[in-house]
């Protein structure tokens, strides 16, 4: 589902109909993860692609992390130590601990696009 919504999220015709697609809330899941998930996701979107405005439910209580959250199933310590580094800081300031291009697609990184 997140990848079709960010496929149909970059194919929206102007950057208004980009912010629409992200200014209202969704409902709170239940899952502390993923409700800070849509807020990093949300902001990140809004300031990769210039929109010029960040929908202000990203901000909420309900969207950030008590605990840190490193997103692999690795326990490496020079990989969290990585993704500590390398996390947006619109994933990172919710306690979310990812890759540097944290919405990339495999078709960016094998050279189609």
């Amino acid at each position: 589902m997140l990848a079709e919504f960010i496929d149909t999220f970059d194919l929206a015709p102007s950057d208004e109909a980009r912010y629409a697609a992200i200014e209202a809330e969704p409902d709170l899941t239940g899952d502390p993860r993923i409700d800070a998930l849509a807020g990093a996701i949300a902001e990140y979107l809004a300031k990769q692609r210039r929109l010029g405005r960040v929908p202000p439910w990203t901000g909420g209580p309900a969207r950030r992390l008590k605990d840190p959250w490193f997103t692999t199933s690795s326990t490496s310590p020079a990989l969290r130590e990585y993704l500590t580094f390398a996390s947006p800081g619109e994933f990172a300031s919710r306690n979310i601990f990812t890759d540097e291009r944290p919405l990339r697609r495999a078709r960016e990184t094998s050279g189609y696009r």
